[in-house]
C-alpha cells in the first residue's frame, strides 16, 4: 500500500474532548464506514477530493459528507501546515444547508488551533 501523502489528526478542545472522535462513535456501522472512505481519500489525495465525498464551505473550513438511507453526516475540518487535515466537528445533517452554528464552530476550532500551534 503506499504512503498517504496527508496526515489527518482530530482536533483536541482546549477542555481535552475530541468532537469527531465521539461523533464517529455515535455513528451506526454503515454511515461511520462512509466518512471514514472519505477521510481516507483525503489522506491520499488532499484537497483533490470533492463532492461527493469533499466540499469547501468557508473561510478555509471544508465537509466530509456522507450518506446512508435518509441520514446525512458531515464532519468539518481545514489543511494545516501543509499536509495536515484536522478534523473539527461532526454532526448529523437535517437540513438542506450546512447550519451556520456547525461552520463557526469549525472556523473558532481553527483560529484556537493556529494560535496554539504558532501560525
Amino acid at each position: 500500500m503506499s504512503k498517504s501523502n496527508y496526515t489527518v489528526l482530530i482536533y483536541d478542545k482546549p477542555d481535552g474532548s475530541y468532537p469527531v472522535k465521539e461523533f464517529l462513535g455515535s455513528l451506526d456501522i454503515h454511515l461511520k464506514g462512509k466518512m471514514l472512505l472519505a477521510i481516507h481519500l483525503a489522506e491520499h489525495y488532499g484537497p483533490l477530493v470533492r463532492e461527493p465525498y469533499s466540499k469547501p464551505l468557508a473561510k478555509g473550513i471544508f465537509e466530509f459528507r456522507g450518506r446512508y438511507g435518509t441520514n446525512s453526516a458531515r464532519i468539518l475540518y481545514f489543511f494545516y501546515s501543509g499536509r495536515q487535515i484536522i478534523l473539527t466537528n461532526g454532526f448529523i445533517k437535517k437540513s438542506q444547508n450546512t447550519p451556520r452554528r456547525e461552520i463557526e464552530i469549525a472556523i473558532d476550532a481553527k483560529a484556537e488551533y493556529e494560535a496554539r500551534k504558532g501560525n
